[in-house]
């Protein structure tokens, strides 16, 4: 799913026009960018945590050459899924399974 067919569901979802849609989903990419920036933390439950994590500077090695070179220390942005996404193979397998059983039966 690409960034327009989100915005399509949101609409639909939210019973929004696609313009209002897309400015929420742009207000909610700018607002946990800048919290990300600030250091925060956001906890949306039952969907996921996003966070930053910053990565210590360390020594690496050019492939080409096998020279060491100094790598920078670099802050990214990380999402952990909260249960409901952990939870998102098992729930499609038993419903398969469910689906299938009755099938076999004689």
């Amino acid at each position: 799913m690409n960034k327009s067919e989100l915005v399509a569901k949101i609409a639909e979802g939210a019973e929004l026009t696609k313009v209002q849609a897309e400015k929420a989903l742009n207000s909610f990419i700018a607002a946990t960018t800048a919290a990300l920036k600030a250091g925060d933390k956001i906890a949306l439950v039952g969907f996921g945590t996003f966070s930053a994590v910053t990565r210590a500077a360390r020594t690496g090695r050019n492939p080409q050459t096998g020279k060491p070179l100094k790598i920078a220390e670099k802050t990214n942005g990380k999402f952990s899924p909260g249960k409901a996404l952990k939870d998102l193979n098992a729930k499609p397998v038993k419903a398969a399974k469910a689906a299938k059983a009755p099938a076999k039966k004689k």
